[in-house]
């Protein structure tokens, strides 16, 4: 079941917060630290983090840069105080999904969360498609970007130097390593990992 983090060093409008959440059906963890929320958190699962700009020792940006460098699938909708918008507008340029200003109301909160909800749910996807890939051998991902561009097998053989039974043999590996159940699945994961510049 997918999280909501709340990470906000004020510890009244966590507690507003949280409530508000609980009551709109979220499961959701509170946070007061960056640091200590970069550390003890799940940050590879479906999610959301409502992020707080401004917090001391480390910010909500700086929190924000983490979580992007360690690819994590949590998605990020910041909240603001008036003088933050530029700001948050800044981090949407940088992948967070969303910004609310404080106080937050239920309806704008909820909207937030369910846009959330889908890209965190994507990004998981992604990853999981990026560790399937990352399963084959290098003669298989040769032999899938064949597969992709619609080869036969015969074809396939010919261009790699291989028996077509090898073939078959590798291509039902890929299939399964890659958690394909037809050529149209593999392509469309196929294209995911292309989206990601994991291959050309």
């Amino acid at each position: 079941m997918a999280i909501i983090h709340l990470l906000d060093d004020d510890v009244a409008v966590t507690d507003a917060c949280a409530f508000l959440l609980e009551s709109l059906g979220y499961p959701v963890t509170c946070w007061e630290e960056g640091a200590v929320f970069l550390e003890q958190a799940e940050l590879y699962q479906t999610g959301v983090l409502l992020l707080d700009m401004r917090m001391p020792v480390m910010d909500g940006k700086h929190v924000h840069e983490v979580l992007r460098q360690r690819e994590s699938t949590l998605a990020v909708v910041f909240l603001t105080g008036h003088g933050d918008v530029p700001m948050a507008v800044e981090q949407m340029k940088l992948g967070a999904v969303d910004f609310l200003q404080k106080p937050v109301s239920a309806r704008p909160l909820q909207t937030a969360l369910e846009r959330a909800l889908v890209v965190s749910e994507q990004a998981v996807a992604r990853q999981q498609i990026a560790t399937c890939y990352r399963g084959l051998t290098a003669k298989e991902r040769e032999l899938a970007g064949f597969v992709v561009k619609g080869l036969m097998n015969r074809e396939i053989a010919q261009v790699m130097n291989i028996a077509v039974r090898t073939v078959e043999v590798h291509r039902a590996r890929v299939m399964e390593k890659m958690q394909a159940a037809n050529l149209a699945e593999l392509v469309n994961k196929w294209q995911q990992l292309k989206e990601t510049r994991i291959v050309e």
